[in-house]
């Protein structure tokens, strides 16, 4: 008697059921919240979800391609400046948002991108750094957006009666965040990210086959900063305000440690990093001053023992889970 699984249900394994169960309990939040009258969890879930795609975004240039860029807060920045400048001038129209933020970014990510994938190593990440910085300092400069103290936005991005929800919003970033990576897991396992993926391992023999690997690379980068800047957008209809505090490569840094946190290369990794990140970070925040003191060693102690990061630690593999 052939006692063998079939194919689709041998299909189900330990990281799809995480995924699917992570979901679940995702999409719950907002039920929580409101038999609980808890805004708060809400909110911090709902900053979760910003920053979990953002650190998708920068997963499909450091986990896949190997660019491990120290800029990438940047574009969660220019994101949220789309959004606030946008309303300064009276425009609130949510579609005219998104398409400046994907255009806008485009503009800023393919030159940047070009000047920096000429470089490799340490070259590379200073270059992002440099070039991030002074975005970052334009922001700072420009008096008339707020400078240092930021743009408070009036005016949300405007989709009718989903305006100014935060259930609406909430449940947008994770149809957002779902959609981003079933989009990934098609580009990764197409020939696209096949290449990708070599070019992060030996770009030399990529190009000695033929193949001329800047191309992709520069379009891996460029949509890593379009998910980064969608973020932004996010963040700035969450919090009613664009800082130029978004762009700083501290916060650049914190993106790469919920990626290797939750496992680089690995697709649903940088959720689950970013989740451990910013809970830890609030529960630690809740029991001392000196919180940071505790969250560092513990961060170290993670990427050190745990090399494919928390998602890791269940065998996802680190080409398509």
């Amino acid at each position: 008697m052939n006692t063998s699984m079939p194919r689709h249900a041998a299909g189900l394994s330990l990281p799809v059921l995480l995924t699917v169960l992570i979901f679940v309990l995702l999409l719950l939040v907002p039920v929580y919240a409101s038999l609980t009258d808890s805004p708060y969890v809400l909110l911090q879930f709902s900053r979760i979800l910003v920053f979990a795609l953002a650190a998708v975004g920068l997963n499909l240039a450091l986990g896949y391609g190997g660019l491990v860029s120290f800029g990438h807060a940047m574009y969660i920045g220019i994101g949220a400046y789309c959004v606030a400048v946008a309303s300064h001038y009276g425009a609130d129209s949510g579609v005219l948002h998104l398409l400046l933020v994907v255009l806008v970014t485009a503009l800023v990510a393919a030159p940047v991108g070009l000047i920096a994938l000429r470089t490799h190593g340490i070259a590379f990440i200073m270059i992002t750094l440099a070039l991030a910085q002074m975005f970052y300092f334009l922001a700072v400069g420009l008096k008339q957006y707020g400078g240092d103290e930021g743009l408070p936005i009036r005016q949300l991005s405007h989709f009718g009666t989903l305006t100014g929800s935060h259930v609406g919003l909430y449940l947008a970033l994770l149809a957002c965040l779902g959609g981003s990576l079933l989009l990934l897991r098609r580009v990764i396992r197409s020939r696209f990210g096949l290449i990708l993926r070599a070019s992060s391992m030996d770009a030399r023999r990529v190009q000695a086959v033929g193949t001329t690997p800047l191309g992709y690379r520069l379009m891996a980068y460029v949509l890593s900063a379009e998910l980064c800047a969608l973020a932004g957008f996010f963040l700035a209809n969450l919090t009613s305000f664009a800082s130029p505090a978004y762009m700083a490569w501290t916060a650049s840094g914190e993106l790469i440690i919920m990626v290797l946190l939750g496992g680089a290369g690995t697709l649903v990794g940088p959720v689950v990093g970013a989740a451990g990140f910013l809970l830890l970070e609030d529960v630690l925040k809740g029991l001392t001053d000196h919180w940071m003191i505790i969250m560092g060693p513990v961060i170290v102690l993670i990427v050190l023992f745990l090399r494919n990061g928390l998602w890791g630690m269940i065998g996802a593999s680190k080409e398509g889970r």
